[in-house]
């Protein structure tokens, strides 16, 4: 590695004045997971390393029935797993944090810091998206907050502003019964997506109607893909009016892989449509059961 200035902020404040002050020569570190891999090979190089990880006012986990779930950037990935607040409200979430990585990375490295890193082949993101996920970003002076499914950009690049920090992530509480469900393809149980998707249904009680959906793919593009024809071919239907093999085609056909040392971009399109009938029949007995 190259000599870079260590500084390690007390509050969110200092943190955020230290990025105003240094912006593109600077980097953050959390868990550091990532950002030392590419350190170490020279694929950046900043001046100055702000490090977060000791700010405790962005480590929690909160839920409202009418604000839904709040969660701090620096909140670890084992936390997420483990709480029961999330357990009973969310329980995709936690199911998904099961299989990122090991046990010990997950104790360490944080949900901000994986989302800022904005890795294609992430777990975090694609729930997050199809929970109607939102991300609260500070500078110096402002904050704003954006949709997650707005906040990624290209290969491992976000919209994220060279002096701002994300400080939570915010989960809305459906008003209607739900069902969320999240699969991937790895070549071992932990290991990186080939290909995930995650899929939210709302359903409308009386009726057993989908009111709406959200599926989101992983792995299979630049950033995650809000699949929104296959999204069309479930939203106002019952689930017995639904072909799971239209959904998955068009799955197949918003998909936007490529060929890698994992897999062909035509295996990894045709493996999206198989884990997409099978998540979406998960989600969905989830929502109703078989009640309609």
């Amino acid at each position: 590695m190259k000599n870079f200035e260590y500084f390690t902020p007390k509050n969110v404040e200092e943190a955020c004045s230290l990025l105003d002050r240094y912006q593109e020569e600077a980097k953050i570190i959390a868990g550091g997971q990532s950002l030392l891999i590419l350190m170490k090979n020279r694929l950046i190089s900043p001046k100055y390393l702000i490090d977060i990880k000791g700010i405790s006012q962005m480590d929690y986990i909160i839920f409202d029935k009418q604000e839904g779930l709040k969660v701090g950037a620096l909140t670890t990935h084992r936390s997420i797993e483990c709480s029961s607040l999330i357990q009973g409200n969310y329980p995709v979430l936690s199911e998904m944090e099961t299989r990122l990585a090991s046990i010990q990375i997950r104790n360490w490295g944080t949900v901000g810091g994986n989302l800022c890193h904005s890795e294609p082949a992430g777990d975090v993101a694609p729930v997050l998206i199809a929970l109607k996920g939102k991300v609260r970003l500070r500078t110096k002076g402002e904050e704003r907050i954006m949709l997650l499914e707005d906040f990624f950009k290209d290969y491992y690049e976000s919209v994220l502003k060279p002096n701002e920090l994300l400080v939570e992530i915010q989960v809305p509480k459906s008003d209607y019964p739900n069902g969320a469900a999240y699969a991937k393809l790895s070549l071992r149980e932990n290991d990186m997506a080939i290909g995930g998707v995650a899929v939210v249904v709302e359903i409308d009680p009386p009726t057993g109607i989908c009111r709406d959906t959200r599926i989101v793919m992983s792995a299979v593009g630049p950033t995650p893909i809000r699949a929104k024809k296959a999204e069309a071919e479930v939203i106002g239907r019952k689930k017995k009016d639904i072909s799971p093999e239209a959904v998955a085609q068009s799955a197949k056909e918003e998909a936007q892989p490529i060929s890698d040392s994992y897999a062909s971009e035509d295996y990894k399109r045709e493996m999206i449509g198989v884990l997409m009938k099978s998540v979406l029949n998960q989600a969905w007995n989830k929502a109703i059961g078989n009640r309609y």
